[in-house]
C-alpha cells in the first residue's frame, strides 16, 4: 500500500469510517469480519493508505455491503447523470487493475463499472467478495480469462459472461495490451 492523499482515497476513508460506524462496528470487530489489521483499517480510514481492491473488498463484504457500493458512497454526489470526465477512478497500487465506476452514484440497483486490468495481471477475490450481487462481464477491449472456481472462461471482445453463484474468482489479462471490460451488477 502507498501512501496517498488523492480526493478519491480521501473519500473512501470517509465513507468506510462512516459505514464502520452506522453499523456499530468498533475497528477491532471490522478488523475481525475482514481478516486484516486493526492498524491497516486504521491506515485506510485516515486515508494514509491507498487500499488494494482486494482489502477493498473485504472491508465492504465485512460491512454488508459490496465493492461497489462502498465506492458509491465515498462519490455519491446525489445526481442522476455522470459525465464521463466526472466518473470517478481508481487504481488498484498493487495490480495496477483500474476501476470506473460508470453509474451515476444513485444509480442502483443497477451498477455499472468499466475495468482496465493491464496485460499480464492478475486480481483475485475470495467467494465472500460476491455476497449478494448478480454480475455479467462483458469484454470491450482485448481477452480476458476468468477463473471461476474450477471453471476458466476465455473472453474475448463482445463475449457476456453471467457470474455464478458466489465462489472464489480471478481475473486475469493473458494478453500483451490491456484488457477493457463492463461489469453490470444488480442486487440478487
Amino acid at each position: 500500500m502507498a501512501a496517498v492523499s488523492d480526493a478519491l482515497t480521501s473519500s473512501l476513508a470517509a465513507a468506510l469510517q462512516e459505514a464502520r460506524k452506522a453499523r456499530g462496528l468498533s475497528v477491532s470487530a471490522l478488523a475481525e469480519g475482514a481478516g486484516v489489521s486493526r492498524a491497516m483499517i486504521g491506515k485506510v480510514e485516515r486515508g494514509d493508505a491507498q487500499p488494494t481492491a482486494v482489502l477493498l473488498a473485504r472491508l465492504a463484504h465485512a460491512l454488508g455491503m459490496t465493492l461497489s457500493e462502498l465506492v458509491a458512497r465515498a462519490e455519491d454526489d446525489g445526481g442522476r447523470l455522470a459525465r464521463a470526465a466526472d466518473q470517478p477512478v481508481w487504481t488498484d497500487p498493487a495490480s495496477g487493475y483500474r476501476r470506473r465506476t460508470v453509474s451515476p452514484p444513485g444509480g442502483r440497483p443497477l451498477e455499472l463499472v468499466e475495468i482496465e486490468l493491464p496485460a499480464g495481471a492478475r486480481v483475485a477475490f475470495a467467494a465472500d467478495a460476491y455476497p449478494v450481487v448478480h454480475q455479467q462481464v462483458w469484454v470491450l477491449d482485448g481477452r480476458l480469462r476468468l477463473h471461476e472456481g474450477d471453471e476458466v472462461h476465455e473472453l474475448d471482445v463482445g463475449d457476456c459472461l453471467q457470474l455464478g453463484p458466489p465462489v472464489a474468482r480471478a481475473y486475469v489479462n493473458p494478453g500483451v495490451r490491456p484488457c477493457r471490460y463492463l461489469v453490470a451488477l444488480t442486487r440478487r
